[in-house]
């Protein structure tokens, strides 16, 4: 109890939310983080998964593979790259760990919202004289939109959470905060960047619960 008393106590203390290693700081290195790895994780993920998931070939293949990365951990893979050329890149290789990470959730709901979109639907689209492209974004991407959504929700509260290795690589963020607590023996300091951390990634699940329920009804998972 009295770890999580000096927790509360660190964490209400004003000294500890400014500055350049205050938490407010850190807060906003961890959001870049996250922002830039989500961003570039949907570039390679999501344009993949969707001509796949329309064409009908290829993806099975693709998300297996994709699932592999799932099996490695984030951390050997940010060992592994920083004894590399990648290394000398500054936040290149948390960056590309972070997107790695992320890429599976994205890559396997993406694909799988549009094979399941009803092929009567598609038919019948196609049947209407529609294009390939136009049934894609017409039909098929609004249908399979909430699964790819929830991809999305998946992969952005993993990588709040994960991001925390970027202090691994001198990276900032989080979790400079939880390993300066390590250095200094301080438990209470340690705890408090865990439950920091925590909160970020609750705060991100909750805005994406809200966004969903102001999107339109197309876009929301009934089942």
């Amino acid at each position: 109890m009295n770890t999580l008393t000096d927790a509360w106590h660190w964490l209400t203390d004003p000294a500890n939310w400014s500055g350049a290693d205050g938490i407010g700081q850190r807060l906003l290195q961890h959001l870049v983080l996250t922002v830039v790895c989500l961003v570039l994780s949907c570039l390679i993920a999501l344009p993949v998964a969707l001509v796949l998931g329309h064409l009908g070939k290829g993806g099975a293949l693709a998300v297996n593979l994709s699932n592999v990365g799932r099996a490695v951990p984030t951390f050997a893979v940010l060992v592994l790259l920083l004894l590399t050329p990648v290394g000398n890149w500054g936040e290149g290789p948390t960056v590309v760990a972070l997107v790695l990470f992320a890429v599976p959730p994205l890559l396997t709901n993406a694909y799988v919202g549009m094979r399941e979109v009803d092929r009567a639907t598609v038919r019948a689209a196609r049947g209407m004289g529609m294009t390939g492209r136009q049934v894609l974004v017409q039909v098929e991407l609004p249908l399979a939109s909430p699964m790819i959504l929830n991809g999305v929700r998946i992969a952005a509260v993993q990588l709040v959470a994960t991001a925390t290795i970027a202090a691994l690589a001198g990276g900032g963020g989080l979790g400079r905060i939880i390993t300066a607590g390590f250095h200094l023996a301080s438990t209470p300091m340690v705890v408090a960047g865990a439950v920091l951390v925590a909160v970020f990634a609750l705060l991100v699940e909750g805005v994406f619960e809200i966004a969903e329920r102001l999107a339109p009804t197309w876009t929301r998972d009934t089942r």
